[in-house]
């Protein structure tokens, strides 16, 4: 699939720029043969208009530039000749095939390329008459400029080519990474549905079983609840992110006081960290406002402070922090003393379905929890981060008022 995807990317971008390449050197193809054409119509007229004209150019111009000429026109079933110092026309058989085609032709100007001549009918004080002039330098010149549209649209085909290759390389690349995440995830959610229903089709064939006692029969309910609240979590995790990631489109943004907020969603955590003797600290600025969804926002510090209380050590602090950051934004830290992150789960640890520890699986963690807040945080034009010095990991958001 990323093969084709990415074949696709290529075809659509040289398709694209070859489109544009070929318009702008068909204008310039146009555009310079307009003007010799205008150039030279404009000499013609002028001899046709007085015959004894020789200067090729507008009045004030060089007038070492000169544009070979002669006038034809027959008179008498006889050829009478104006100018031609430039010319040798002594061949009258020549002169009358050069008359004759350009009578012929059915517009009243253009090229006679057997004789790289431009010619224009019109009619003058001599009567009808057609004006030759030379067109060997127009002719050379558009001849030169195709070769030269050729080479260079040769030339930028290859290296268009060669930079689409690099591009679409670059730009799959994302598509890529969540691909093999999302393989990686759809692996570890069917080993985690996996065992649970092991478990619970188990103690379900060994309830039915009319051989156990009732403390068995209760021990084995017992682990089938167990099992599914395992399970409800993980199908919870995955509704919630794909909540989030619809809010996109459809969130209402509204005025809200961010301390309140906090304040409320801090309270239900203070007795859980009583119970597992954990001193939780909450700092929190008064009067903060900013425009969001609470219900987005509230699970901010309650996926925070709930991971803290998973992976922080024993009987050490926990501390929750919100303030006020210059004139235009707030920061909520989450910080913990526990085992520290390392470089790549610092670098990771919020992309999505990204567990940097195995045994969390044991917590009930999934790798959703911060690509949730991560999303949240973003939802909101806010940032998130992670950094660990000292034996403490903190969680910063940064969110504008």
């Amino acid at each position: 699939m990323l093969k084709r995807l990415r074949l696709k990317f290529i075809c659509i971008n040289m398709a694209i720029v070859m489109l544009m390449l070929c318009v702008i050197l068909s204008l310039v193809l146009h555009s310079t043969r307009t003007n010799l054409k205008n150039e030279s119509l404009r000499a013609m007229e002028s001899i046709a208009a007085s015959p004894d004209t020789l200067i090729f150019g507008k009045p004030g111009e060089d007038e070492s530039v000169r544009l070979p000429y002669f006038l034809l026109w027959m008179q008498n079933n006889h050829i009478t000749i104006i100018g031609g110092d430039y010319y040798d026309l002594s061949d009258e058989r020549m002169l009358r095939d050069i008359l004759q085609a350009a009578t012929d032709a059915s517009e009243e100007t253009g090229i006679l390329e057997d004789y790289s001549l431009r010619y224009y009918r019109t009619t003058s004080s001599l009567g009808d008459v057609c004006v030759f002039a030379d067109a060997s330098g127009e002719l050379a010149t558009m001849q030169s400029l195709r070769t030269t549209c050729i080479i260079i649209g040769a030339v930028s085909f290859f290296v268009f080519l060669t930079l689409s290759f690099f591009l679409a390389k670059w730009a799959i690349k994302p598509v890529e990474q969540a691909w093999q995440q999302q393989r990686q995830f759809v692996s570890d959610a069917s080993h985690e549905l996996k065992t649970p229903l092991t478990v619970i089709l188990t103690n379900a064939e060994l309830l039915q079983s009319p051989e156990q006692s009732e403390e068995s029969r209760a021990r084995f309910a017992d682990n089938i609840l167990t099992m599914s609240h395992q399970m409800r979590g993980l199908t919870e995790e995955l509704l919630e992110l794909a909540r989030v990631d619809n809010a996109q489109n459809h969130i209402t943004m509204q005025a809200l006081d961010f301390s309140k907020l906090i304040s409320d969603a801090v309270l239900p955590f203070e007795p859980l960290f009583y119970e597992k003797g954990m001193p939780f600290e909450a700092q929190i600025e008064p009067n903060i406002t900013l425009r969001g969804s609470a219900a987005q926002l509230r699970q901010l510090p309650e996926i925070l402070l709930d991971n803290a209380q998973k992976y922080a050590y024993p009987n050490t602090k926990v501390t929750l922090t919100l303030c006020r950051r210059g004139y235009s934004h707030c920061t909520l830290t989450v910080s913990d003393h526990g085992e520290a992150l390392t470089q790549e789960e610092l670098r990771n640890i919020f992309k999505r379905f990204y567990r940097g520890d195995k045994t969390r699986a044991m917590n009930h963690s999934y790798g959703l929890g911060l690509s949730i807040a991560q999303s949240v945080a973003e939802l909101h034009h806010g940032t998130i981060r992670a950094q660990s010095a000292d034996g403490i990991n903190s969680f910063i958001v940064d969110l504008p008022l």
